[in-house]
């Protein structure tokens, strides 16, 4: 697992943010009906300074404190019970739609935008792949490149079909207060305590729980039902059917057994059984909500990625269907 695999959707979201928020004035939002090659320039500029800065930041920052070696493969299949691989689906469709509505921004055509935002889509999370091939501690994951291709590839075939993403994919987490009740090491020697755990996994802070807690995420296939129906339907354009994916109790990235300071540890799975969750439950497509405001659309894009909050069912392989208020 590693954080810095986030960072190009978060890097991606916080720059539009910006913009929505030093704007000087609406039609700043609006996308350009031609080639506006200012706006052409500005946007080439930015992503490759953006992308030098990102790979050259990230060696220096991430991989230069780990040993390096030949270029290898790296099998992380089934780790976390697929929770990383569904991140990776979810955070390079991000950047595809992201991208793809920066280069119709700029005045691209359809086509040339939606292999823009595919290439871009593509090109932070092979950077990482490719790093993760030279170093000693990981090595070049198919699994993940395959989840980036297929989502990229989500985006690309229904912005070639549609013309418009009618599939969204979001995520939404919910902080966990793990146990502090004591963990004995099997040579009886050590303590800890999942607290303890999940504080060296997951981080301590809210933000970082929401980047790397997989325990607390949920991915989302969010589907606009009103643009399924036939023309001139009833159902809200707004209102969308979500089915998600979830996992708990995973303490380590294959099962609950890790090392420590010296000792090994396990955690109980009569106490602390690893599952998987299904979740079907109600969202909300922000870009769908009616405004004037070029500026109000530019935040909403932005804030869409997020599943609103909001009542759902959850079907788990433990066999229970539980009622969350808020999911």
């Amino acid at each position: 697992m590693n954080i810095f695999n986030l960072l190009p959707r978060l890097l991606l979201t916080v720059v539009l943010v910006v913009f929505a928020l030093t704007g000087k004035s609406q039609s700043f939002f609006e996308p350009s009906d031609t080639l506006n090659k200012k706006r052409f320039t500005k946007a080439l500029v930015f992503t490759g300074t953006t992308y030098t800065a990102f790979s050259v930041g990230l060696y220096n920052i991430w991989y230069r404190q780990y040993e390096q070696e030949s270029f290898h493969l790296f099998n992380d299949w089934g780790e976390w019970r697929h929770m990383d691989k569904i991140g990776h689906v979810h955070t390079a469709y991000l950047q595809g739609v992201l991208c793809y509505k920066g280069a119709r921004w700029t005045g691209l055509g359809k086509k040339p935008a939606i292999i823009t935002g595919t290439i871009c889509g593509m090109l932070f999370q092979s950077t990482i792949e490719v790093m993760d091939g030279f170093s000693s501690k990981w090595g070049f994951s198919i699994p993940d490149m395959a989840a980036n291709v297929s989502g990229v590839g989500i985006f690309a075939l229904q912005q070639s079909l549609w013309d418009e993403q009618r599939i969204g994919i979001k995520v939404s987490s919910v902080p966990i207060s793990y146990s502090t009740e004591p963990i004995i090491s099997r040579d009886g020697l050590g303590t800890t305590s999942l607290k303890t755990r999940t504080g060296s996994l997951f981080g301590h802070n809210y933000f970082e729980r929401y980047l790397k807690d997989y325990n607390a995420q949920v991915y989302w296939l969010s589907f606009n039902v009103h643009s399924f129906l036939p023309e001139n339907n009833r159902w809200p354009q707004w209102l969308n059917l979500a089915v998600g994916y979830g996992a708990q109790n995973m303490f380590g990235g294959y099962a609950n057994n890790w090392t420590s300071d010296g000792h090994e540890y396990t955690a109980d799975l009569a106490k602390y059984p690893r599952y998987s969750q299904l979740f079907v439950g109600p969202d909300i497509d922000l870009t769908r909500i009616r405004t004037r405001s070029p500026f109000l659309r530019s935040v909403l894009s932005v804030l869409n990625v997020f599943k609103v909050p909001g009542p759902a069912v959850e079907f788990n392989t433990r066999g229970q269907v539980v009622f969350h208020i808020l999911r």
